[in-house]
């Protein structure tokens, strides 16, 4: 099954999708992405509202993109839902993508240990949810990029070359590791 560096960001904030602040995260993303090679073949900005939430992710995910980042909605707030509809609607989650990202959140903020954002599979795409704040949404990002590549071509079914996959399940300090 092929796979393609094409991803979609969705931000989740109230305030963005209404006109009244402009999204700070999302065209930071935008960036890191296309630094990384990525092609970002397109970005929403929803509302804290779970259904349209949910809506996006499940279109976002049955169309041409292997991967969808979240920014925003994370926290603990009542309005903050963007990983119960990350849940909503994945196949499967992911759960040591978010635990690295809170993990390296934690050596900048004690906040991090707050965030509820999670990972996981739709199909045959990844979608990670990252903080809103730029600092935090950039911070996920580079965690996630030492991986994502891995991750979306084993999401997508592609063949992982045998040395990525040494590469891959070497600890730290080069130590092999049992994780597949």
């Amino acid at each position: 099954m092929a796979w393609a560096r094409r991803a979609a960001i969705v931000t989740v904030s109230d305030r963005s999708a209404a006109g009244e602040r402009p999204d700070a995260s999302g065209p930071l993303l935008a960036e890191l992405l296309e630094a990384a090679g990525w092609e970002v073949a397109e970005r929403r900005v929803v509302p804290d509202d779970r259904p349209a939430i949910e809506a996006a992710l499940a279109e976002l995910a049955a169309g041409t993109v292997s991967l969808v980042l979240t920014t925003g909605g994370t926290g603990l707030s009542s309005r903050d839902v963007t990983p119960d509809a990350t849940r909503a609607v994945a196949d499967r989650e992911i759960p040591g993508i978010a635990e690295a990202i809170r993990g390296a959140g934690l050596e900048e903020t004690p906040h991090a240990m707050l965030s509820r954002a999670t990972a996981a599979v739709r199909g045959r795409t990844l979608i990670v949810n990252l903080p809103g704040s730029p600092r935090g949404a950039e911070s996920g990002f580079r965690v996630l990029a030492t991986v994502l590549d891995h991750a979306v071509r084993l999401v997508a079914g592609a063949r992982v070359p045998d040395a990525e996959h040494r590469s891959a399940d070497a600890g730290p300090r080069g130590v092999e590791s049992n994780a597949t």
